[in-house]
């Protein structure tokens, strides 16, 4: 199935995102380009042989160094170069209403 023009405005409209024709024209450019992509992946022989993966990385292991405690930053050199502290925190301006 190709990628129609009247196909990509319908998808733009459904997500509220409305698309200029010459948008239209990359999105349909892109989607030809993809699918000349996947189309090169299906002639790979023995391809559908090939067990989908869930992650890039699931065959590599991963291993965490182990925790080593450390001598922390002093606080008053940690809040050396903070602007409004108030004891050992920091002021900042609110956000929120």
């Amino acid at each position: 199935m190709k990628f129609t023009k009247e196909m990509v405005d319908d998808y733009a409209n459904k997500l509220l995102i409305g698309l200029t024709e010459e948008e239209n024209k990359m999105v349909l450019e892109e989607f030809e380009a993809i699918d000349k992509s996947m189309q090169k992946v299906c002639e790979i022989a023995g391809i559908e042989k090939v067990e989908p993966m869930t992650h890039a990385l699931d065959d590599m292991p991963c291993f965490l160094a182990a925790d080593q405690a450390e001598e922390s930053l002093p606080i008053k050199e940690a809040l050396r170069n903070a602007g409004a502290v108030e004891g050992r925190e920091i002021e900042v301006p609110k956000v929120v209403g």
